[in-house]
């Protein structure tokens, strides 16, 4: 339960006025630990300085919970920018998107069209498009867009949570689908009815997912920076005889580059989520309740500054 308090206590300091605007404006050097910058130049130099060790990059417009049409709009815009600046690069190509930016929360049908449009776009210059997983009131939805987009396109893939307790059910009812699945464990505030609160518990349920996925045929992107699991997954590909092209792993940028540069040097293939855009403060957040040392490292930037 220690987890579920800390997450829970720190996402509500986070979200309050003051402590909102004392970060954002005083703490946009710390968040540049974990986002690539304001531009999508920033992120694609990112690309190409990790591209250097062999590890790829995931880039990642930030922004989410758009409410309008009219706001969903030019959002969808910058995300289409991506594909022709990225056109002739020779680093694999590879966009995370949320649909809560794309309008979910203004209707599916808004979000379903521009999905259409991005994927489009996206496989014309051969580019994969990942769509992330967001709070549980919006995984319904989200699924069942997923559905519509995978049974036209292959150039995409979903995100399932390990702490929700659906989401067993929820790979299951996705296997017709033969889906290219990033797991994570997780890092909304959910009741614990819906989401399970103990930390060794998702731990758990987050190995019971990937295997099962892998055990299908499917692809899955392992996303991960306990050395625990990373092992056991090692471990369990090698004795299972699953290949290396079946899996990757994938992990935070600015967040244990070292482990990035070593599963690469060993063969696996590895991917850096690469967050950039103007929008930063939610996913800062996210990132200081994942970890008591993530909170300290804001905590000595703010007295230091």
């Amino acid at each position: 339960m220690i987890d579920q308090y800390y997450r829970s206590a720190v996402l509500g300091i986070a979200n309050a006025p003051t402590i909102k605007n004392l970060i954002q404006t005083r703490g946009y050097t710390l968040a540049k630990r974990y986002v690539a910058g304001n531009e999508l130049t920033d992120a694609i130099a990112a690309v190409e300085t990790l591209e250097q060790d062999g590890v790829h990059g995931i880039l990642d417009l930030l922004g989410e919970m758009i409410s309008s049409k009219e706001q969903s709009d030019p959002f969808v815009q910058k995300i289409l920018e991506i594909f022709p600046s990225i056109a002739s690069k020779t680093f694999p190509k590879y966009v995370s998107i949320k649909l809560s930016q794309l309008g979910l929360d203004v209707s599916k049908n808004l979000a379903l069209e521009n999905g259409r449009t991005i994927l489009q776009t996206a496989k014309n210059v051969g580019c994969f498009v990942r769509i992330d997983m967001e709070d549980s009131p919006r995984v319904d939805a989200t699924i069942e867009v997923f559905r519509t987009l995978r049974s036209e396109f292959d150039n995409v893939g979903l995100v399932l949570q390990a702490m929700l307790r659906r989401t067993e059910k929820d790979l299951e009812h996705l296997a017709d689908l033969k889906p290219n699945l990033r797991i994570v464990k997780g890092a909304y505030l959910e009741p614990a009815e819906l989401a399970y609160p103990e930390k060794a518990v998702i731990d758990h349920q987050y190995r019971r997912l990937v295997y099962a996925n892998l055990e299908k045929g499917n692809h899955t992107a392992i996303a991960t920076h306990d050395d625990k699991i990373i092992n056991d997954m090692k471990r369990f590909t090698e004795k299972s005889k699953i290949p290396k092209e079946q899996f990757e792993f994938q992990l935070l940028y600015g967040i244990r580059r070292d482990l990035q540069k070593q599963l690469a040097a060993e063969g696996y293939t590895v991917r850096a989520y690469i967050p950039y855009g103007h929008d930063w403060y939610a996913y800062f957040s996210r990132r200081i309740a994942e970890r008591p040392s993530n909170a300290l490292f804001v905590l000595r930037g703010m007295i230091g500054g």
